[in-house]
């Protein structure tokens, strides 16, 4: 029987520090951190359980951004919270939000991604639209001109998927390739140099790809043969290259995800397995200790999709529980303490309806 369990969860999505949880009744609740109002609840007070985001319903997709949150609705709109400070949240303004506001001009929308200062958008017909910090081209429409409302990012057709992380964005074709913009400086883009783009390129080397995610400085691609590939990994146990490699020991691989210095891989029999960094025990085999291979979390098993946050990593199983450790420093692992956990626990406070 659960107890004061988070029950009835489809989706889980991590920000910088801060955790959301999509409901089968199409609320999002939230937990962890709370400056300039991410959580959504219309106040900038921290979360060590998970409250309901305020005036949402009809969510069907969630994701967390530095110090933002995005949602987006059954009739194809998204709505956002938190920080805005570079027209993070689309709305046309810089002022924060802690009651969530509707993304302008918006329609169509099947995915949304955030990053460290802008937000991505994947609109039904295959195209890219984003807004907020510029500077390095992130925003992929060939200036570095930071936009309080979306544009269309350049020269992207047949996309599937979209990532944002701190300074850069990924995008997935429906041809299996991959395409970035954004910085680049220590090869994180994987086009084999090392210079900033305001235009997305294609990245050498990968076809066949069916996800993508990223780090604070590298990238990792999940291919349809099962295998993981990378490119700038960092000292944390990654490899330092510009063009991707491949994650050895890795097979049967389903879904990846990552942040900052670690990554998770779901394997298909049900299990998780995590390398990189692990000070707060984010990697969740019970130690601290950083591993440059993978190794399984600990006590897991039929889990369907995953979430890394800054030093915190979340699972959702198969019976609709949510469980998550590492840093708790803002009550992000929603366990109801500050404590950190180097093995999963359970999300609590969610049984409600």
């Amino acid at each position: 029987m659960q107890i004061n369990g988070l029950t009835g969860i489809t989706s889980v999505a991590a920000g910088y520090q801060h955790s959301l949880f999509l409901k089968s009744n199409g609320t999002v609740w939230a937990c962890g951190q709370n400056g300039y109002g991410r959580l959504g609840d219309g106040t900038d007070t921290n979360k060590s359980t998970p409250i309901q985001v305020s005036g949402l319903s009809g969510i069907t997709a969630v994701a967390g951004g530095r110090s933002h949150s995005l949602f987006l609705k059954n009739d194809s709109t998204v709505w956002a919270c938190g920080g805005n400070w570079y027209g993070r949240l689309g709305d046309g303004t810089k002022i924060n939000k802690s009651i969530p506001v509707q993304v302008s001009g918006l329609t169509g929308i099947t995915a949304v991604a955030g990053g460290g200062s802008h937000s991505i958008f994947l609109k039904n017909d295959g195209t890219v639209w984003a807004c907020g910090w510029n500077t390095y081209g992130q925003l992929g429409d060939g200036t570095i001109i930071s936009k309080l409302t979306p544009v269309q990012v350049n020269g992207l057709t047949g996309i599937t998927a979209v990532l944002g992380r701190e300074y850069y964005s990924l995008f997935l074709k429906n041809d299996g390739t991959v395409w970035a913009c954004g910085e680049n400086h220590l090869g994180q883009l994987g086009d084999g140099k090392t210079t900033d783009r305001s235009t997305p390129a294609q990245l050498r080397g990968l076809t066949g790809i069916t996800a993508v995610v990223a780090g604070w400085d590298y990238s990792l691609f999940l291919k349809n043969d099962g295998t993981v590939w990378a490119c700038r990994w960092n000292n944390y146990g990654q490899l330092e290259k510009s063009t991707p490699v491949q994650v050895s020991g890795l097979t049967g691989i389903m879904a990846v995800a990552g942040e900052i210095f670690h990554s998770l891989f779901l394997k298909s029999n049900g299990t998780v397995w995590a390398c990189g960094r692990n000070s707060n025990g984010q990697l969740g085999n019970g130690t601290t200790t950083d591993k440059s291979t993978p190794m399984q979390v600990s006590g897991l098993t039929g889990i369907t999709s995953m979430a890394a946050g800054y030093q915190h990593s979340i699972f959702l199983k198969n019976d609709g529980t949510a469980w998550a450790c590492g840093r708790n420093a803002n009550g992000q692992l929603g366990d109801g303490t500050g404590v950190d956990k180097s093995t999963p626990v359970q999300v609590t406070n969610l049984c409600k309806s």
